[in-house]
């Protein structure tokens, strides 16, 4: 899953939700040093991840886009799912996309100093563009590949993306929507696990 998924599985504990949205940018085991909840964070970011690459939902969304994009094809569903996410967002939260989002990016702010270089390097354009919000629509999300295929040196080819996207636009949608339902809870079980410990 993408940035928004991850914020938003992480159930409104802020603490949680840093680690959480940081996650890839953090090697192995190397972090120890982090206050016990963004850990936990971490620890839920990566089980999100196992169980998103491992779903057959998941995997037939990822299976549409193989012959085109290979091993990118699972980062484009994440994106993908995260323009469900926040197109649908009203059935997911009551409060609105936009309020939610500056929310988060104030937490970013807040707790700058915690944040791993990846992410700090990152965030000024996250916010800039406003991200999250602008995942909703489709230019957003066009924005978002043409970023990724830039980033791979124009090998991926995630910019054309965005037609594969248009031109099986339903069938997405619903697996989206099939999927996250379980990936929701599948992460509060998780969550509350790990708060137990």
């Amino acid at each position: 899953m993408n940035f928004l998924a991850h914020i938003y599985l992480s159930f409104d504990d802020s603490q949680i939700t840093l680690g959480n949205f940081f996650a890839d940018h953090i090697r192995g085991n190397r972090f120890k040093h982090y206050p016990e909840k963004v850990q936990k964070g971490i620890i839920l970011h990566r089980a999100i991840d196992t169980f998103s690459d491992a779903h057959p939902i998941a995997r037939q969304s990822s299976k549409r886009l193989h012959k085109n994009y290979s091993h990118y094809s699972r980062v484009i569903v994440d994106i993908y799912y995260d323009h469900f996410l926040a197109k649908n967002w009203k059935q997911y939260s009551p409060i609105p996309l936009k309020t939610y989002a500056e929310r988060f990016y104030d937490l970013l702010e807040d707790n700058f100093d915690l944040l791993p270089l990846g992410t700090k390097r990152m965030m000024p354009y996250m916010i800039a563009d406003n991200w999250l919000y602008n995942y909703a629509n489709l230019a957003g999300i066009s924005r978002v590949l043409n970023g990724m295929n830039r980033r791979t040196q124009n090998r991926s080819k995630m910019n054309f993306a965005i037609v594969d996207l248009e031109t099986h636009y339903t069938e997405f949608e619903k697996e989206f929507t099939a999927f996250f339902s379980e990936l929701i809870t599948f992460s509060r079980i998780k969550f509350n696990q790990l708060c137990e410990d």
